[in-house]
């Protein structure tokens, strides 16, 4: 138990080919998983997510033996601290990914923890666990995102200027739509919200095929004689990925969100979203439970979607990061399984990272360092390097060159909650 080598543990990480994906030749997930896995890449294929932890979908592996890390931690469940193993059992909380998207996902939604439990037991071969699936997402690149409901007067302008909507919705849902007062709370305006988006998300396919085409024509001609907005743009960018989809036109309901690199977004479950465009580090808990409803060839859950959204309106919460110290930020979500820090090192400087009551992922995408857990030796760590760090486990890190490292681990709150819950 005192060998560091068990304490820090090299991975093997899996990598997606979705459809969305950026070109091998332009993507950061391709790049990183030929570095991780010492392999090439296909320049013209798509690499959209390099997973980093035990999902089933995605597994890591030990790089000293070809053991899962799933199984791993299942035979030495003491790496994972007491308090993480007591309240999540053997495995990791926390799903790590890296992102390359080349072109818009689905509009979708993660399943609170009761409804992933029913939809897995109802149909386990589309929802292929029980967990749910709050996400945090932290730009690498500029980020683009679909995400949350825009507000009452917004909605009201888009029925203003966007008459293919109008004629979908029809007549009566415009209405209450336009007769629901902007000073009334936000719980008079779910239902209102929920009634129109989910007429408009079951039109027939005839119908939206109809209006997306009159929609987009519209705008090419008025592109010739004004400026269009950013989320005209973006719709006729989504028509040309997906077209005759009837997310092409459920944009209009979402918030258009522009992250800088270094700022994060998060999903709580229940929460509409499609990633657009981008690069970008993501965190979630263990499970792969996506209900989607447009922009995308797979299987739609139209029904499952609307009824399932809170239908909150307003911009999301951007976060910036904090910082820790000189050279580290924190990604703190309203989610207990996770947060992220990002280490950016000059060259020939140390950091550590002090021992947590659990267990951590690390990656490095820039530059090589020496990673240090105690013992003389240390790793020498270089870009596609990820590591498992058991809990209670202090690192150094010496950088050789200017090095940029991301880490997830269980939110720190869980732990401080814990101590002053003893503390009483």
């Amino acid at each position: 138990m005192e060998d560091s080598t068990y304490h820090l543990q090299r991975l093997h990480c899996s990598v997606k080919n979705y459809d969305w994906g950026l070109p091998g030749s332009v993507s950061q997930v391709a790049r990183l998983h030929a570095l991780n896995s010492a392999s090439q890449f296909n320049a013209d294929d798509p690499y959209a997510e390099l997973w980093m932890g035990t999902h089933d979908s995605g597994p890591s592996f030990l790089a000293s033996n070809g053991v899962s890390l799933k199984s791993w931690i299942s035979d030495n469940p003491d790496v994972l601290g007491d308090q993480v193993l007591v309240k999540w059992g053997s495995d990791l909380p926390f799903l790590f990914k890296v992102l390359s998207v080349g072109k818009a996902l689905s509009i979708q939604a993660h399943p609170d923890k009761e409804l992933a439990r029913i939809l897995h037991k109802l149909h386990p071969d589309l929802y292929k666990d029980g967990n749910h699936k709050p996400e945090m997402a932290l730009a690498i690149t500029n980020f683009e995102a679909l995400c949350g409901f825009i507000t009452l007067k917004e909605l009201k302008g888009v029925l203003h200027s966007v008459p293919e909507i109008v004629e979908l919705i029809g007549a009566t849902n415009t209405n209450l739509v336009l007769q629901t007062s902007d000073k009334d709370d936000e719980e008079k305006v779910k239902p209102v919200l929920r009634a129109v988006f989910t007429h408009l998300m079951s039109a027939s396919k005839e119908r939206v095929t109809d209006a997306v085409n009159r929609l987009t024509s519209r705008l090419l001609k008025e592109n010739k004689v004004r400026q269009l907005t950013d989320k005209e743009q973006l719709v006729l960018r989504l028509e040309m990925q997906y077209p005759a989809d009837v997310g092409v036109i459920a944009a209009f309901f979402l918030n258009l969100v522009k992250l800088k690199p270094g700022e994060a977004l998060f999903l709580g479950a229940n929460e509409p979203h499609a990633y657009l465009y981008g690069e970008c580090i993501e965190c979630m808990a263990t499970s792969d439970n996506v209900v989607r409803a447009g922009l995308t060839p797979k299987l739609r859950d139209v029904q499952t979607l609307c009824s399932m959204l809170t239908y909150k309106q307003g911009s999301p919460e951007i976060l910036p990061g904090v910082s820790l110290n000189q050279y580290v930020s924190r990604y703190t979500p309203p989610f207990e399984e996770f947060e992220i820090d990002h280490c950016i090192l000059p060259q020939g400087e140390t950091v550590v990272f002090p021992a947590v009551p659990g267990p951590s992922i690390f990656l490095v995408t820039v530059g090589k360092a020496k990673m240090n857990t105690g013992s003389p030796k240390g790793h020498l760590v270089t870009e596609g390097d990820v590591f498992f760090a058991a809990a209670n486990t202090e690192i150094s890190i010496t950088s050789a060159s200017e090095l940029h490292m991301y880490r997830t681990g269980v939110n720190s709150k869980v732990f401080h909650a814990s101590k002053s819950t003893q503390g009483e």
